[in-house]
């Protein structure tokens, strides 16, 4: 018996599609892959520890990413590093043949957090960054998938390729925009992706495009008592700056997210500061009016520089494209989230967990939650990711898994504490249990990926090109050096 999906039922469908054209056959299959994950908990939790502890900021992650392409190497895969120009970036992959199914890695972490696993507020003297978005674990669980969807393709001689990108700098750097334009992901057919968060669910919610820039202003120093008339204050540029862009926010689209910070205005108040950066972001759902408005931002920058009698020029730090989700591809993370069901805690989990909850600030989500699978989430968010590149490149779709405490919001000191203990690494194995079986189904299943193409055509429109956001720049591997 064959069905197919056709039209505006196509997601409806799905789910009965695949029980009936693969549920028999691949049900010891399945179970075998979830097997092989549980097997591997103590490798993963290994792995996700060490670059935990790491806590490598973007570009900089020599040793986290050294550890994935080793583990990778170890299980087979083919390695090839230092892609787009990126020493910390790399492709594995293991198979042959169409079709090639993705796996994503992060693993960079945040600056300026730190916090040991504790439930309470214990920072790490001493320490660049935390993992507070969870990129230890995302990392560690692509791998997981990758390792597991391998050897199901080995054990069935089914044709195909899985491959695993390692990307760095997510935060800020815009580490997948520049393997993208590499045209490393041309000949893939899907890209499966996910997230640590405090919930369990697949999304199809759109993301927020992004463009980030630091504007070094220059001057002239001199005494600030004795001879302030021969001086010209970079400072002075750059307040200005951040007056004309704080008055533009009445009069751009309320959807438009502007924010900066001073990164550097001087040493000593007697001193009149002959330099000073201000770094920027500007967010909005669609790429183009993030182009309309940062040419306003750019306009702002020089009148504030002529204005104070400095100079100023702009160095693009990062882009992102807000993210395009496949539905076709979503809906089948979904139903593999459900199949699986959500996380139990363990007695030490609960009571680490009630501690960590009693420090949030009126979460969304409340204690219980976790083994819960949610709906699929739709609304828009807020965020930007460089997954958005990639999703206007090949179908690509994403879920979270709860590897914190229900209503922990990401880039907090409850995120890093979490994801350092046995709460991530549960929620890590869910993940890696979706990403294996969403891609198992994927393999079997080539009409479900001929329509999640089909759908990604639609959404790009007659003619589209990719365009990256931040241009032609080389990567900024010295981001997260201080200037």
């Amino acid at each position: 018996m064959t069905k197919t999906c056709n039209g505006s039922a196509t997601l409806l469908c799905l789910a009965s599609l695949l029980t009936i054209i693969n549920a028999p056959a691949l049900a010891d299959g399945r179970s075998d892959i979830t097997k092989n994950i549980d097997a591997r908990y103590d490798q993963h939790q290994a792995i996700a520890m060490q670059i935990w502890d790491l806590a490598e900021l973007g570009y900089l992650e020599t040793e986290s990413t050294a550890l994935l392409q080793q583990k990778l190497s170890e299980q087979g895969f083919r390695i090839e590093s230092g892609v787009a120009e990126i020493p910390t970036a790399f492709v594995a992959e293991a198979g042959s043949g169409k079709p090639v199914i993705a796996f994503l890695a992060e693993f960079d972490a945040l600056p300026g957090i730190t916090q040991t696993a504790s439930p309470v507020r214990e920072e790490i003297p001493g320490k660049a960054g935390g993992q507070a978005c969870g990129h230890h674990l995302f990392g560690t669980a692509s791998l997981g998938a990758a390792v597991a969807v391998q050897q199901y393709l080995k054990d069935n001689k089914l044709p195909g390729t899985v491959r695993v990108y390692g990307t760095p700098a997510e935060e800020g750097g815009s580490g997948k925009v520049y393997m993208v334009r590499a045209g490393l992901f041309d000949d893939v057919d899907a890209v499966l992706s996910w997230h640590p968060g405090d919930v369990n669910r697949a999304s199809v919610a759109a993301s927020l495009a992004n463009r980030s820039a630091r504007f070094n202003f220059r001057g002239v120093s001199a005494h600030a008592a004795g001879a302030p008339e021969k001086a010209r204050s970079a400072l002075d540029g750059v307040e200005a700056f951040n007056y004309m862009t704080n008055l533009m926010r009445e009069h751009v689209p309320q959807e438009t997210r502007i924010h900066y910070v001073i990164t550097s205005g001087g040493e000593a108040p007697n001193v009149v500061p002959d330099y000073a950066q201000a770094y920027y972001y500007v967010r909005h759902p669609d790429p183009d009016m993030v182009r309309e408005i940062w040419q306003r931002i750019e306009a702002a920058a020089q009148g504030a520089a002529a204005g104070t009698g400095t100079t100023v020029d702009i160095e693009i730090m990062h882009g992102n494209l807000s993210l395009l989700p496949n539905r076709v591809i979503a809906n089948l993370m979904q139903a593999n989230l459900e199949a699986l069901g959500g996380l139990s805690y363990s007695s030490e989990e609960q009571a680490y967990a009630e501690q960590i909850y009693a420090t949030l600030n009126t979460p969304e989500f409340g204690l219980g939650s976790e083994a819960e699978i949610q709906d699929m989430e739709i609304e828009l968010s807020m965020g930007s990711t460089d997954v958005g590149d990639v999703s206007w490149t090949v179908p690509t779709a994403e879920f979270t898994t709860a590897t914190w405490v229900p209503g922990t919001p990401a880039h907090s000191w409850q995120a890093v504490a979490a994801g350092g203990t046995s709460i991530g690494i549960k929620g890590l194995q869910l993940a890696a249990k979706t990403l294996a079986l969403t891609a198992v189904d994927l393999y079997e299943n080539p009409q479900l990926l001929q329509q999640a193409q089909a759908e990604l055509k639609e959404e790009q429109g007659e003619g589209y090109e990719y365009v990256p956001l931040l241009g032609d720049r080389q990567p900024a591997l010295d981001y997260r050096l201080k200037p």
